[in-house]
């Protein structure tokens, strides 16, 4: 081959490289969008609208356990979709679970309310989520794998994190555009402001859908592939079924080492919203420092990642860690400030430091604890049983929020000095999962063993 065919084909590989890795970050935000749209939305307005029965706290504990309800479905999802993605390619399974995301998003913004329908209009809204749950488990491990399997070794780490800088990006056009309606007056805002939202998904579900579509599949799944054809004679077994016979361990330090980052993930997207409006500031002020702190968490995700790509992904992990471990009460301090200034300061602090240092390398260091013919469905179940711990932290915060009102204090942020405790207690699970872990930054991906580092 000449040198000038030599560059034409790296030029050729560094373009579809770009090309995968804006597909995994608009393809993840464009899920995110819709998934934490639902968040944001059971902060403000579920409550009311499907629970208008209860009282303020009951009825937000509710709302909350419908957006957990999400978080339970998407483990089922990791394990549908990770198998599709493991046998027919990662490609086909990403188109899918967009096109459900975006169907229940739109779904969510038709929905009558218990007003409306009464009792019925509650059950419809968990149905789907679990939708949106399914679709979102299936999502992540996708996308974070055609970024892993495109990109180059020394890369992995700072590509995969592509998928997670696609969550902040969500929430933070998801942020924006509740926030822009939430401007309307409380009545029009709870009638039908709500509601757009929701349904402007159909038209970036299209763009994701024209953007996903141009990608290339991943070369390891190709190769992977290959190999398995030439064993027609081998009947191949479930991916799940791989996973737990060959990759039981990984699965338990994975789905563990991810339970700090995605619990602060959930607590910054709902229920930090709903301790900022309880000090008395607007919710529109407080969405809107929100979307501030997201904008720079998608940069501080790429770079806690690309730092993992030079020290480790323990290192950064446990650093991560310990230094939420340090600061989760200043930040539930400045959360409950009742001060603009200090609660965007709070943001920042939890979103675009704290969950960023141990969601950064995440990515990475799941993934690359499976073998390449269970990738999707290891890496997408770990991930999202991980994930389930996260989804049960709104509701978890809500009723120690309760307990600390009654026994600690009734006005101040110190009510809430029991949330601080669980965030803590997530922190030392990471650490304990990724210290009896080993380091994955050198492992080689083209087997289908993930025990080979060099």
């Amino acid at each position: 081959m000449t040198i000038d065919a030599l560059h034409a084909t790296s030029v050729d590989r560094d373009r579809e490289h770009r090309r995968v890795l804006a597909s995994s970050f608009l393809g993840s935000a464009i899920e995110y969008y819709d998934f934490l749209l639902y968040g944001t939305a059971a902060s403000l307005v579920f409550g009311p609208l499907f629970f208008s029965n209860q009282g303020p706290a009951v009825a937000l504990a509710a709302s909350f356990a419908t957006f957990a309800v999400g978080y339970l479905a998407r483990p089922i999802g990791g394990i549908v979709f990770g198998q599709l993605g493991d046998r027919i390619g990662r490609k086909a399974t990403l188109v899918t679970t967009m096109v459900m995301m975006g169907l229940a998003s739109c779904l969510i913004g038709l929905l009558p309310t218990s007003a409306q329908i009464g009792a019925l209009a509650p059950i419809l809204l968990v149905l789907l989520r679990i939708v949106q749950g399914l679709a979102v488990g299936g999502e992540w491990g996708g996308a974070a794998l055609m970024a892993l399997e495109h990109s180059p070794k020394k890369k992995r780490g700072f590509s995969a994190s592509f998928a997670n800088m696609g969550g902040p990006a969500g929430a933070l056009l998801a942020t924006l555009v509740f926030a822009a309606f939430s401007a309307l007056p409380r009545d029009e805002f709870l009638s039908w402001g709500w509601r757009i939202p929701f349904l402007l998904s159909a038209a970036l579900v299209i763009v994701g859908l024209f953007i996903r579509m141009r990608v290339s599949e991943s070369p390891l799944f190709l190769e992977a592939q290959k190999r398995m054809d030439k064993q027609k004679d081998t009947k191949p077994e479930l991916a799940i079924v791989t996973v737990f016979r060959k990759f039981r361990k990984p699965l338990i330090l994975a789905s563990t080492a991810a339970v700090a980052a995605l619990a602060f993930q959930t607590f910054m997207a709902t229920f930090a919203i709903s301790m900022a409006t309880e000090t008395g500031l607007s919710a529109t002020a407080v969405l809107l420092c929100k979307a501030a702190a997201a904008l720079v968490h998608i940069f501080t995700i790429g770079y806690f990642a690309h730092l993992s790509d030079k020290l480790g992904r323990k290192r950064v992990l446990i650093a991560g860690s310990v230094l939420s471990i340090a600061l989760s009460y200043p930040l539930l301090m400045l959360l409950g400030s009742g001060s603009v200034p200090l609660v965007l300061a709070g943001f920042l602090l939890g979103n675009s430091l704290l969950q960023a240092s141990m969601y950064g390398p995440l990515a990475a260091y799941i993934s690359e604890m499976f073998g390449t013919s269970a990738r999707y469905t290891g890496a997408g179940l770990a991930y999202q049983l991980g994930a389930t711990v996260g989804g049960f932290t709104p509701f978890i915060a809500a009723a120690l929020w309760e307990l600390g009102r009654n026994h600690v204090a009734t006005s101040g942020w110190q009510q809430y000095s029991m949330v601080g405790v669980y965030l803590v207690g997530a922190c030392v699970v990471t650490i304990i999962s990724v210290a009896l872990g080993r380091e994955t930054k050198d492992t080689e991906l083209d087997g289908d063993s993930s025990a080979r580092s060099v």
